[in-house]
C-alpha cells in the first residue's frame, strides 16, 4: 500500500528534474546561438573596417536571418546599409538604409541612416533623356529628412543636394525646349521655355533659355516679346560680360533684320491683294 503511495511522487519528481534539466539545456542553445551571432557579427565588423564589403555582407546576410532576438540585428542591419554605400551600390544601399528605418526607428543611427538614404537615392542613374523619376525620389528623401530633422547641421549639404536636383529638373525642361527649336516647332519651345524661366529661374541655363526664347519669338514674328525677352537678358547682364553684351547685340539685328524682312513680306502680299482686287474688279 505504502509502495503504491510513493509511486506518484517519484514520478513527479523525475518530471521535475527532466524539466530542469530541458530547461538548463534550453538556456545553453540560446547562449551559444547569441555566442555565435557575436562572433559572426564581430567577423563582419572587421571585415569592414578592413573595406572588405562584399565579403562583410554575406556575413551580415546570414545574422539577419538566422539571429532574431538576440540583440546583434540592429546594428547588422545598418552596417549592411553601411556596406552598400560604401560598395556605391545605391539601390542596395537606399533598399538597406530603408528597411533600418522602418525596423528601428528609435536607434541612435536614424539620424544618418535618413541622410544617407537620400544621398543613396541622389546617386541613383539619371539621364537627362529618362523620366525624372529617381530625382523626385530623392527629392522626397531629403524633404522628408529636413521635415524630420529641422535643425540638423547637416541642412546645408541637404540644401545643396536638393538644389542639384532642381537643376536636373530644370535641365530637362530645357533639352526638350532645345529639341523642339531643332525641329523648327518653335511655339512648343516657347511653351516649355516659358515654364522652364518660370519654374526655374535660379537655373544656371536662364541666360541660355532667355536668348533662346528670344530666338523662338522672333522666328514665330512676335518681334515685341522677342525685345522683350532681350531686355530682360540686358538687365540682368554684367557690364563686364562681354560674351552676353555681344550675343545682345547680335541678337538685336537679326530682329531688326527680321522685321525689316516681315515688313517687306507684308508690303508685297499687299501689293499682290490689291492687284488681285483691282483685276477681279476688271473682270467683273
Amino acid at each position: 500500500m505504502n509502495l503504491f503511495k510513493k509511486i506518484p511522487l517519484f514520478l513527479y519528481l523525475l518530471a521535475l528534474a527532466i524539466a530542469f534539466i530541458g530547461c538548463s539545456s534550453s538556456g545553453q542553445t540560446k547562449m551559444k546561438h547569441t555566442e555565435w551571432c557575436r562572433i559572426r557579427y564581430e567577423n563582419a565588423e572587421e571585415l569592414f573596417k578592413k573595406e572588405k564589403y562584399g565579403r562583410a555582407t554575406d556575413k551580415l546576410e546570414e545574422i539577419l536571418a538566422t539571429c532574431a532576438g538576440t540583440g546583434y540585428m540592429e546594428q547588422a542591419q545598418f552596417l549592411m546599409a553601411e556596406s552598400y554605400f560604401n560598395m556605391e551600390d545605391w539601390i542596395e544601399a537606399r533598399g538597406e538604409y530603408g528597411s533600418f528605418i522602418l525596423n528601428f526607428p528609435g536607434s541612435p543611427f536614424i539620424e544618418t541612416a535618413e541622410f544617407r538614404k537620400a544621398i543613396s537615392s541622389f546617386n541613383m542613374e539619371f539621364r537627362v533623356s529618362r523620366d525624372e523619376a529617381n530625382t523626385t525620389i530623392a527629392m522626397k528623401d531629403f524633404e522628408r529628412y529636413l521635415s524630420n530633422y529641422p535643425d540638423s547641421p547637416l541642412r546645408d549639404s541637404v540644401n545643396y543636394y536638393y538644389n542639384l536636383l532642381v537643376e536636373r529638373l530644370a535641365e530637362k525642361e530645357f533639352q526638350t525646349a532645345r529639341l523642339y527649336m531643332r525641329m523648327d516647332k518653335y511655339q512648343a519651345a516657347v511653351i516649355y521655355l516659358k515654364e522652364f524661366l518660370e519654374t526655374y529661374p535660379n537655373s544656371k541655363r536662364h541666360t541660355e533659355a532667355l536668348f533662346m526664347i528670344t530666338e523662338a519669338y522672333n522666328e514665330l514674328d512676335q518681334f515685341e516679346t522677342a525685345k522683350l525677352y532681350l531686355n530682360i537678358a540686358r538687365n540682368e547682364a554684367s557690364p563686364d560680360d562681354k560674351d552676353i553684351l555681344k550675343k545682345i547685340e547680335k541678337s538685336e539685328k537679326a530682329i531688326d533684320k527680321s522685321e525689316l524682312a516681315f515688313a517687306k513680306r507684308m508690303k508685297k502680299d499687299s501689293q499682290k491683294k490689291r492687284f488681285w482686287k483691282e483685276d477681279r474688279q476688271m473682270q467683273n
